[in-house]
This record gives structure tokens, sequence and C-alpha cells, in this order.
């Protein structure tokens, strides 16, 4: 990553050594000998808005947002457009992560995106329409991808129920970057439609939904979907695990995959390392697969409802539902 030359005036080559280096040792994670080299070429070049983006973008992936703010703050004053500048969009994100609510609408504003209310309103900006995405959980651990509701362009409610391993809930807001990492699509009986994946920053708001692991005998997937549904009308969530996970490579992750969200049948992939037809978090029921009753379901549910809400799933068709195996994991 190299961030200069945006500017008709080009900075000094010892502008340019330092911001080099410390870009590279960004990428080694080495971010307190970096954040010494950037703080070096702004005082190079404090004219320069790249000098005070760049000090911006490292505060960004050190999560000091305050430090994050000011830095943007110096960089936007200095910016020779008004629309359309990523210095715009990291400020948006810090100013999002404090909840700094009338700077994030100046900057989401500025870039050239319509926020409803005035920016002087203290209260978040809602009513965006972002519509839906994907978010990938951990992305610099053991990532995973899973759906969301995008809040506005930095935040993402999660709408799926995030495996254990993330340390997500389903309901959880978290904090996101701003540029695509991958893309999923979906057909849902008609056209393909085209969602982004964002990489995760942080944990914005937590959920007090726990969730459970579950398995579930259904004897056909409308069985299945029944379950999902009776989830979804009491406020909460199920999901089958043994169908909606797949193992992907970090490339396949990160470039443009069909998804099943919506599509009634599983996509193979040749980089999906998951075992068709078996229960559980590696299993991926393949095209043309056939079904098993035996499905391993993730279920977000108070601890008040959970049984409640399996037994009354049961009750509906005994001869075709059972359960067994309950036990909360996140």
């Amino acid at each position: 990553m190299r961030i200069f030359g945006r500017v008709r005036q080009r900075p000094s080559t010892d502008w340019r050594l330092a911001t080099n280096r410390a870009f590279t040792l960004i990428d080694d994670g080495r971010y307190d000998d970096a954040d010494a080299l950037l703080t070096r070429a702004a005082d190079l070049e404090p004219w320069l808005s790249e000098s005070w983006f760049n000090l911006a973008l490292l505060h960004k992936f050190r999560h000091d947002w305050d430090q994050a703010r000011s830095a943007g703050l110096r960089a936007v004053a200095l910016l020779e457009r008004d629309t359309g500048a990523p210095d715009w969009w990291n400020l948006g994100i810090a100013a999002t992560a404090l909840q700094d609510w009338p700077l994030a609408r100046r900057a989401w504003q500025a870039y050239g995106l319509p926020v409803p209310g005035a920016a002087s309103v203290v209260e978040e900006p809602l009513g965006m329409d972002l519509g839906g995405a994907a978010v990938r959980l951990s992305p610099e651990g053991e990532a995973e991808v899973v759906w969301g509701r995008r809040l506005d362009p930095a935040r993402i409610e999660i709408q799926s129920i995030p495996l254990p391993s993330s340390g997500r809930r389903w309901g959880e807001v978290v904090l996101h970057d701003g540029v695509a990492r991958g893309e999923r699509t979906t057909t849902s009986g008609g056209p393909s439609s085209v969602y982004p994946v964002f990489d995760e920053i942080e944990l914005w708001a937590p959920s007090a939904v726990p969730t459970w692991v579950v398995l579930i005998e259904a004897a056909t997937e409308d069985d299945r979907d029944a379950l999902e549904r009776l989830a979804a009308d009491a406020g909460y969530a199920a999901e089958d695990w043994s169908s909606s996970v797949r193992l992907l490579c970090r490339s396949c992750s990160e470039s443009r995959m069909p998804s099943e969200e919506g599509d009634g049948l599983a996509q193979h992939d040749p980089h999906d390392h998951s075992v068709p037809g078996e229960p559980g978090p590696l299993g991926h029921t393949g095209a043309g697969g056939l079904w098993s009753p035996e499905r391993e379901c993730g279920v977000a549910a108070p601890g008040s409802l959970v049984r409640g809400l399996l037994d009354g799933w049961v009750a509906d068709s005994p001869d075709t539902r059972d359960w067994r195996d309950l036990e909360e994991v996140c």
C-alpha cells in the first residue's frame, strides 16, 4: 500500500522513503515503528493531506479512534477536492466508532453519500437503506463470512448465526472496513444479485442473545425450514449449519462466490473442503447430494425460550422431527 502522489506538488524524497518504509512495517504488524516514521513524514510535509491520511489509516489499524479522528480531520482540511476522497470515508469510520454522529454525517455527506438528517443532529443516522451485505468476522484469524444488514457505511448488524469460534453472536453490530474484499452472489429464483464482503474491524454493539448448538432430526428440508421459520416468528433465529457452512480457501473467500442464501440448492466449489452429506460445522450438501435427516443447527434465542421452541417444533410433526444434545456455545 502506497498512499501519495494525489496532489500537484510532489513530496520530498525523505517523505516518500519514510512513508514506503512505514507501510512495509505495517504489513509486518510493526505499528509502533510505523507510527514513528509516519509522524516524521507528517513533520516533513505537514501541508500534505496524505501525511495525515496515512497517520489516520495507521490509527484505524490500531483501533485508536481518537487519534484516527484527529489525524483524519487534519487530512480533510488539506484536501484539494471535496467529494469522494477516501480521507472522508476513514474519518467516517473513526467518527462512527466514537459515536460522534455529527462528524459521521459530515464525513459521509462529504464523501457523496445521502445521509438523512442535518449534520448537526446528535443521534445516529438511521434509514440509509443500504441493503444487505456479508461481513468477514475475525479476518486475520479463523475468518468466517456471515450475512448482515447494513446500518450505515461502517456498521453491519449480523443476521446469520456465527459459529462459536468467531466469538460473535446473532444480532451483534460490528464496525467494518470500507473496501470490500470479495463478493457473494445469490439468485433467489431470479436474476443474480451481488453483495460485497467487508472485513470486520471490531465489535461495535454486543448481543445479549446466546448461541446454542443442537442436533435435530428433520425428515425433510421442509421440516428443517419449519424450525427456522418458528424461530424467526419468535423474533430470534435458527440456522442449519450442516448446509450453510462451507470451508473455502482464502483466495476463493476473497473473490466472487455463489452463495446458497435463498437459492435452495448448494453450490459445488472445487475449493470447498467440506464433506458432502456430513452433519456438523464441516458438513456441506453438494449439488445433487442426498438429504441427511441428522442436522447440526445453530439457534439464537434466550435460555428461557430455546427448549420450548424446539419442543414446539417437534410437537407440530412428532413423526418427522426430534432434537437432542442442546448446548450453549457462545
